[in-house]
């Protein structure tokens, strides 16, 4: 368990790092509002971007998106809302996911914006 904690923490890292470089602007990383947590926090052009982070050894053939069930949807969708209204922010939102595959130290980073919506 602990290493996959480990990992978990290199992918969050990973992904931090991979957003700075294109110049998003990391707001908060693992924000908890009640029992819900979103790996990062971005802003870019006027936008807030929630991102959540997964981090696998190899993908068996699904998209990206499968990645985050609808449960997970929604509990990202009320911490966003959340917030949101604590920080009184009037911008626009986008659902992003960054699935790191491979091994520590060597991952392949995919990004995927807009991976959902609080409409879907």
């Amino acid at each position: 368990m602990a290493e996959h904690l480990e990992i978990g923490k290199e992918g969050e890292e990973l992904a931090a790092s991979y957003l700075e470089e294109k110049k998003y602007t990391i707001l908060e990383r693992n924000w908890r509002h009640r029992h819900r947590e979103i790996d990062i926090i971005a802003s870019r052009d006027d936008r807030i971007i929630i991102v959540e982070v997964k981090v696998r050894k190899s993908i068996g053939g699904e998209r990206l998106e499968e990645h985050i069930n609808r449960k997970k949807q929604r509990h990202l969708i009320s911490a966003a809302n959340a917030f949101i209204l604590k920080r009184k922010l009037d911008q626009g939102v986008r659902f992003d996911i960054i699935l790191l595959t491979g091994e520590s130290g060597d991952f392949t980073i995919e990004h995927i914006e807009d991976a959902f919506s609080p409409w879907d």
